[in-house]
């Protein structure tokens, strides 16, 4: 395995996170303090406790999976996305590096990256609520789980897109509002029983539940049921992935 190679692209990936501070950390961070002032002040002055927990300590896991996902994609894309625009994809195809290796670079960093943000959010949720990880091996479990998912998912929109405005729409099409109907700022349990089933078929509801439970042992479901669905999704983007590179979409043209 060629460690030098995937250390320069990791290296280069992060490096550009100190160039954009304000669009990778400041950004995110600011408006998630918006939405947990918002949620957490206004609904929460009417909405005390949601299963015996503070609302505003509850949708912290929420608030934090909602940056970590769309971050995760946005970084992993435009990482990808950006040397196919500029040409320069067709130098490091050709280089002495592996598919593997390219892979494992690209969303070690922009993973890395979402990890980092989600740390940093969850010391500002600090600030605003007293919080308790009653599980901190299972939530940092599903950090780093659902990080490199959605980092896999991203570098499979930065190969497919074929424009900037196309990065942008899954994300803000597809997973934003799949985020938000997937229990980030309510329980699922409080749903009558018919939208209850519809929205157990929103993949994000999994992801949210699992990371709550490891916060305060409360979930949609099963907290098994969660860890399987998110290891059954980073199956997937591996598997399209895979296809992506052995049958080179995207790539060689």
């Amino acid at each position: 395995m060629n460690i030098y190679a995937m250390r320069a692209i990791y290296r280069f990936e992060m490096a550009r996170t100190g160039r954009t501070l304000m669009q990778s950390i400041i950004a995110p961070v600011i408006s998630t303090s918006l939405y947990f002032v918002v949620f957490g002040s206004a609904i929460g002055s009417r909405i005390k406790e949601v299963e015996g927990i503070s609302y505003g300590a509850f949708i912290v896991p929420g608030l934090i999976m909602l940056s970590l996902l769309s971050q995760s994609i946005a970084n992993a894309s435009f990482g990808i996305y950006f040397p196919r625009f500029t040409g320069t994809i067709y130098e490091l195809l050709s280089a002495p590096v592996s598919y593997l290796e390219i892979v494992v670079s690209y969303v070690g960093a922009a993973a890395t990256k979402s990890i980092l943000l989600g740390l940093i959010i969850l010391a500002t949720a600090a600030l605003f609520v007293p919080l308790q990880i009653m599980h901190p091996f299972w939530m940092v479990l599903f950090l780093v789980l659902t990080a490199v998912t959605f980092s896999l998912l991203g570098f499979i929109i930065g190969i497919w897109a074929d424009n900037f405005e196309k990065l942008q729409l899954v994300p803000l099409l597809i997973v934003t509002p799949l985020t938000f109907l997937g229990g980030s700022f309510y329980s699922v349990n409080m749903l009558p029983p018919f939208w209850r089933g519809v929205t157990l078929f929103n993949p994000i509801v999994y992801l949210v539940s699992g990371f709550r439970w490891s916060f305060f042992e409360l979930g949609d479901v099963d907290v098994r049921l969660s860890l399987g669905m998110t290891l059954l999704f980073l199956a997937v983007f591996l598997v399209i992935v895979g296809w992506i590179f052995r049958t080179g979409y995207r790539l060689k043209s």
